[in-house]
């Protein structure tokens, strides 16, 4: 079974800056350039939405709540996938899911609070 170990999350004040990192655990060997991975988000009240995805070969897709303030990238060496978020506001506060899916396979972490209060 693959597990996604997530790693980052925590209290920023606003206009901060945050770093998530989601590393993929497995206990068979798995081949990390065939997933896409990405970053998901739940605010209290609402639905999970797309904060950003990344494919093996650099291709991304960057929900628009986030756009221009977030980056999204992948070590295949170390099978982690990194979220740098920067001008953090109080609309960014919610729970952030990690995700790698591809066709017959799609996994989730199990979630890391990020908190934008001062």
């Amino acid at each position: 079974q693959v597990r996604l170990v997530e790693s980052g999350g925590g209290l920023v004040q606003p206009g901060g800056s945050l770093r998530l990192n989601c590393t993929v655990a497995s206990g068979i060997y798995v081949t990390f350039s065939q997933y896409t991975m990405g970053w998901y988000r739940q605010a209290p009240g609402k639905e999970r939405e797309l904060v950003a995805t990344v494919t093996d070969d650099g291709s991304t897709n960057i929900g628009d709540a986030v756009k221009d303030r977030i980056t999204i990238s992948r070590n295949p060496a170390l099978k982690t996938v990194y979220l740098q978020m920067d001008s953090l506001n109080s609309d960014d506060t919610a729970v952030y899911y990690c995700n790698a899916d591809k066709r017959g396979e799609n996994y989730w972490g199990q979630g890391t609070q990020v908190t934008v209060s001062s």
